[in-house]
């Protein structure tokens, strides 16, 4: 039997991203080519691992902080951008 992973999306703040959580996005059909996570108030700073693990399944991130991340993620898609977004309110 195939094994589902474990999606949490409890996500509060920009610490709590994980692979786990992260994981959501690799399952989206039709796939995304860009994923935009919003951190809140300021940019943070991700684990390396984590977006290396996103960029190896053919997904780039591109972290901001939250609203510049709305403006990205709209922008993107006027453009017909296979894009998602994770946002962590401000």
């Amino acid at each position: 039997p195939h094994s589902v992973p474990t999606v949490s999306p409890q996500v509060g703040s920009y610490r709590d991203i994980s692979h786990e959580s992260l994981s959501l996005f690799r399952l989206l059909e039709p796939q995304i080519e860009i994923l935009v996570l919003g951190t809140g108030d300021r940019v943070e700073r991700l684990h390396p691992a984590m977006l290396k693990q996103m960029r190896e399944c053919g997904i780039a991130v591109e972290v901001q902080d939250t609203p510049n991340a709305c403006a990205t993620f709209n922008f993107l898609t006027s453009e017909r951008r296979m894009a998602a977004a994770g946002l962590i309110p401000p």
